[in-house]
């Protein structure tokens, strides 16, 4: 049996044990990532040194450690469905080892402030630049903020109840999990820019989308906007996921506690945001030398204070 006939198999067998968001997901991303690789194999032929190689094909595509780490379960996954459903000997796969983290590129990309104020002003299309606005001033995931409705705006709180499938057919889904549904605290600024934006579409209601009206905008419309202003400001494009970096970067080098920032993101453990959110820049490592040497100078000059204190009191004993 080939691989790709397995496949078809599979997603029936999946579909049935994933949300839709999520099977869309798990489509996109195997067909992308593995599928596109395997296509072609027989089933039985496959060994580890196809896995293994197949592994630095994913590696050569400089995906986050996280995602290479999801491509292998899902690999995993077919694999056992394989054995169970064909007899397929999956027992190799448990010697290779899952991708290793790549200290050097642990380090998210981010805007900071200054970043971001530079990055604006070359977006030119009010409905793209308030999208970039709520992204990087309340953190809201991608597929979040498309799925906004201007009735979610509910006095100073944004209300998150849905997310958009970023993959495909831009269905409105429920969020990602249990966490996820929460109200974020807008800015007076950013509240008015937003329901501004209801005066852009024609006969426009409350149930139309913040960005888009009637219908969602897409990300690959997005993205295009995003990467025109980067031009424009001649400065490196961030993912539009890094947009919520940049808002818990903000947020935590600005002293706000992390259990605040991590209901805001609508994490389910502070510690995932610990995590995932926080990045020690040159700044940040200047700063920490900086009050290390204070204090050790500090504690130096008392320790001389202290002996020329026990020098006098000698002397002043003869």
């Amino acid at each position: 049996m080939l691989f790709e006939e397995a496949y078809e198999n599979y997603k029936i067998y999946a579909m049935k044990r994933h949300k839709k968001q999520s099977f869309n997901v798990l489509v996109y991303n195997f067909n992308a990532n593995i599928l596109n690789y395997f296509k072609g194999y027989k089933l039985n032929d496959i060994k580890i040194n196809d896995v293994l190689k197949w592994q630095d094909f994913i590696i050569s595509k400089s995906f986050c450690n996280n995602h290479n780490k999801n491509l292998y379960a899902m690999l995993k996954s077919f694999f056992s469905y394989c054995h169970f459903k064909y007899n397929f000997d999956d027992s190799f796969f448990f010697e290779v080892c899952t991708f290793k983290p790549n200290y050097e590129n642990k380090k998210s990309d981010f805007y900071t402030l200054e970043e971001f104020k530079h990055f604006i002003k070359y977006v030119d299309n009010e409905i793209y630049k308030q999208f970039f606005n709520l992204m990087f001033f309340t953190g809201t995931r991608p597929g979040e903020a498309m799925a906004l409705k201007f009735n979610d705006i509910q006095d100073n709180y944004l209300i998150i109840n849905k997310t958009i499938d970023e993959h495909g057919k831009r269905e409105i889904g429920t969020p990602k999990s249990i966490s996820s549904y929460r109200k974020i605290l807008l800015d007076k600024k950013l509240k008015k820019d937003l329901l501004n934006l209801k005066k852009l579409y024609t006969n426009c209601t409350f149930d139309d989308f913040i960005f888009g009206g009637k219908k969602p905008l897409s990300p690959t419309t997005i993205n295009r906007h995003k990467i025109k202003a980067c031009n424009k400001a001649n400065m490196r494009s961030i993912t539009l996921h890094q947009f919520r970096h940049s808002h818990a970067s903000f947020l935590l080098k600005n002293g706000i506690d992390i259990h605040v920032i991590s209901k805001r993101l609508g994490h389910s453990n502070p510690s995932i945001t610990l995590d995932v959110y926080t990045h020690a820049d040159e700044n940040e490592e200047k700063r920490v030398l900086k009050t290390l040497n204070q204090k050790r100078l500090n504690f130096s000059v008392l320790v001389y204070i202290f002996k020329i204190k026990s020098i006098l009191k000698h002397f002043s004993m003869f």
